[in-house]
C-alpha cells in the first residue's frame, strides 16, 4: 500500500469512527434528556390541571417530581456536553484535567488512583479528548459496579511514536459486555486497538492502544 492509499485508508477509518460516535451520541440524547423533557411537559401540563381544577396540594406534588427530573435532565445535558468537549481539559490540560477527575472519585468512593499519565501532555489534541473520556468512563464504571480499594491509570509510550493507556482496579471483574463495548467503540473514534482482562477472584483491566498517526492527531 502506497503513501496516498494509506492516506485514504485513514480518512474512511475516521469518517466511519466519527459517523459512529455520532449515532452513539443521537441514541443518549434520544433514550436520556429527549425523554426526560417529554416526560417534563407531561408532568407540568398534568400540575397545570390540577391547578385548574383547585388541588394545589396535588400540583405541588407533581411539580417537585418534575423538578427532580429537571435537574437530572440538566445532569444529563452538561455530561453529554462534557463528553464532545471537555472543558477542564481545555482548561488545564491532560494530565491536570485526568488528576482533577481522580481526587473527586477519590474524594466521593474512597477509592485511591494512582496516576502514570505524563506522556499526555505530548498527544495530539483529538487523542487527548478521547482518552480522557476512555478514562473517566472506565473509573465511573469500576466504582459502579462494586467500590474497588485502587485504581491504576498509566499511559506510557509505544514503538513508533505510539502510546497506550490502560486502566486496571481491584474490584469486582468487570462481566457486563455493553460496559466493554462502549469503551471499545470510544477506542474505535481513535483508530485504537482495544483490549480488556478479568482478574479472577478480583479485578479487571482495560488497554487501549494508539497507533502512532493517532496519537499525534
Amino acid at each position: 500500500m502506497n503513501s496516498e492509499d494509506a492516506e485514504r485508508a485513514l480518512l474512511a477509518e475516521r469518517i466511519l469512527a466519527e459517523q459512529e460516535e455520532r449515532r452513539r451520541l443521537a441514541e443518549l440524547l434520544h433514550d436520556g434528556p429527549v425523554q426526560q423533557l417529554s416526560a417534563l411537559a407531561q408532568m407540568i401540563d398534568a400540575a397545570r390541571e390540577r391547578m385548574r381544577e383547585g388541588e394545589s396540594q396535588g400540583a405541588g406534588d407533581v411539580l417537585e417530581r418534575a423538578l427532580t427530573l429537571a435537574r437530572s435532565a440538566t445532569r444529563d445535558l452538561r455530561t453529554l456536553c462534557d463528553e464532545l468537549e471537555p472543558h477542564e481539559l481545555r482548561e488545564i490540560g491532560f494530565s491536570a484535567a485526568v488528576g482533577a477527575l481522580s481526587r473527586r472519585v477519590s474524594s466521593r468512593r474512597g477509592v485511591e488512583i494512582e496516576l502514570d499519565i505524563e506522556l499526555g501532555s505530548d498527544l495530539g489534541e483529538h487523542a487527548q479528548v478521547g482518552l480522557y473520556q476512555i478514562v473517566r468512563e472506565a473509573i465511573d464504571q469500576a466504582v459502579r459496579r462494586g467500590a474497588p480499594s485502587r485504581i491504576e491509570v498509566r499511559l506510557e509510550a509505544t514503538e513508533g511514536g505510539g502510546a497506550a493507556l490502560t486502566v486496571s482496579d481491584d474490584g469486582p471483574p468487570e462481566r457486563r459486555s455493553v460496559v466493554l463495548e462502549t469503551l471499545a467503540e470510544r477506542a474505535s473514534t481513535l483508530n485504537a486497538r482495544f483490549t480488556s482482562e478479568a482478574r479472577w477472584p478480583r479485578g479487571s483491566l482495560i488497554r487501549v492502544e494508539l497507533p502512532p498517526s493517532a496519537a499525534r492527531r
